[in-house]
């Protein structure tokens, strides 16, 4: 990592260690995630923790960072492990201390190992102590020691902090708005990802395993520099599609059924997440067709509420009046039982077909990190926060049909969800996966084309 690239990671640093001043200043703690045992003697693929990736950039385990942020004093400090070449033929490079510190930008850098020694030290008469209890549990019981090992030495007048903060609460408010270099890997992360579905579904004939079109995905996943998928992959066919959270991908896709795949990589750290439904034989039937455009209109409505100062649920609200009124005209919901779009939306008879909200955050994880909801101390209920230039949602209205006697047969096992990633700008939005086949004729068209 040269000097310029690593600055945007101290930046964030500094931005984070001016909050803590604001707040009477003291020492923020900041761990990585611990590596898992997958079975025996074996680990599940090590991935850092995103608070930690976020003021670092550093992809090691067994690493902190810790921030002293005093009235006069910022000082940036990374803990990781000693730098070993014997542990590196076995497991590959790891920075060390010393390059750590000069690759990534701090102020110092230490073993992890004398991490007991050093932290009573910087502790000591600090106003507040900025951390997350039981994120990562096993740090829990080294830090209480090392307050222990502080208050020890009240006789001597140095006094351990009296005030404990979640520091991901201030993190939470940063990483909700992206900077340019997020921006841009979160654009390339899309772009990997919506190459990968067009894939799918050129590659896509009836008779395969959803285990197949997975595959492809993967494959265009890697074959691009992408590090993984962003989460587990949703290839759902026919009847599955109305599993919302469908992942065991391995029934055998028949002649008629539609597809839905939802699925986004990881790059950098960063993730996508798009879903497109398609009809496997390459050609919509009049049913798939009606829905499938009805879902379309509902994520145009929500689109048009994605722009600075509209309210979060603001998308939500425009895409379930579309969807409610699509259900009533073609039957699904009975305008003689459930009454107007008005009604039915009140009393949520919609939610027979539509069961779950319209996005979320995007980000360092899928369902990224910040409040939702305005953080006021009010006793009523809080408003919705207004959406503001940088942060990154995705819109993702559905239609999920289980067969039921009120509901017409020929809409039955049909589940259609589609899914953008929206950057809020300055004036609207940019939407990242826009290059993804969308509408009935581009996905139709990209269907016919070859592999």
């Amino acid at each position: 990592m040269s000097q310029a690239s690593h600055l945007h990671y101290s930046a964030r640093r500094q931005q984070l260690m001016s909050l803590m001043q604001a707040q009477g200043g003291g020492v923020a703690i900041i761990p990585t995630a611990r590596e898992l045992t997958r079975n025996n003697d074996n680990t599940f693929p090590f991935r850092h923790d995103s608070y930690f990736y976020y003021l670092s950039g550093f992809t090691e385990p067994e690493a902190v960072v810790v921030l002293v942020a005093n009235s006069n004093e910022q000082t940036e400090i990374l803990f990781c492990r000693e730098k070993n070449i014997e542990h590196e033929i076995w497991d590959g490079f790891r920075y060390g201390p010393a390059a750590a510190q000069a690759e990534f930008g701090f102020d110092a850098a230490y073993q992890i190992a004398d991490i007991n020694s050093i932290m009573p030290g910087l502790l000591s008469d600090a106003h507040t102590l900025f951390y997350s209890n039981a994120t990562e549990p096993h740090l829990d019981n080294q830090v209480q020691q090392w307050l222990q090992d502080v208050r020890a030495k009240n006789r001597a007048g140095i006094s351990a902090p009296a005030i404990t903060v979640d520091v991901r609460c201030l993190l939470d408010e940063m990483r909700l708005v992206k900077d340019s270099v997020e921006i841009a890997t979160m654009q390339r992360a899309a772009s990997i990802s919506g190459a990968a579905h067009a894939r799918a579904m050129r590659a896509a004939r009836p008779g395969q395993f959803e285990y197949e079109l997975e595959a492809e995905l993967l494959h265009e996943f890697r074959r691009n520099g992408a590090q993984s998928p962003a989460y587990g992959s949703i290839v759902a066919a026919g009847a599955n599609a109305c599993v919302l959270h469908y992942q065991s991908n391995q029934a055998q896709i028949q002649d008629g059924d539609l597809v839905l795949i939802d699925a986004g990589c990881e790059f950098d750290s960063y993730a996508s997440d798009i879903t497109r439904t398609f009809p496997v034989n390459g050609k919509f039937t009049p049913a798939q067709k009606t829905l499938y455009e009805i879902v379309l209109a509902a994520q145009s409505a929500a689109l048009a509420c994605a722009k600075p100062g509209a309210r979060y649920m603001d998308g939500h609200h425009a895409a379930v009046r579309v969807l409610t009124e699509g259900m009533l005209n073609t039957g699904l919901l009975n305008k003689h039982e459930v009454g107007s779009v008005d009604d039915a939306i009140a009393s949520l008879a919609y939610r027979q077909f539509y069961m779950h909200g319209t996005g979320h955050w995007l980000g360092l994880d899928v369902h990224d990190v910040g409040l939702y909801r305005e953080n006021q101390n009010i006793a009523e209920e809080k408003p919705y926060r207004r959406l503001a230039a940088g942060m990154v949602i995705t819109i993702e209205p559905g239609i999920y049909v289980r067969p039921a006697e009120n509901v017409p047969q020929e809409f039955w096992n049909i589940g259609i969800r589609i899914e953008d990633d929206m950057l809020i700008t300055s004036d609207g939005h940019i939407n990242l996966s826009r290059d993804t086949p969308k509408t009935v004729s581009e996905i139709e068209s990209e269907m016919r084309q070859p592999q």
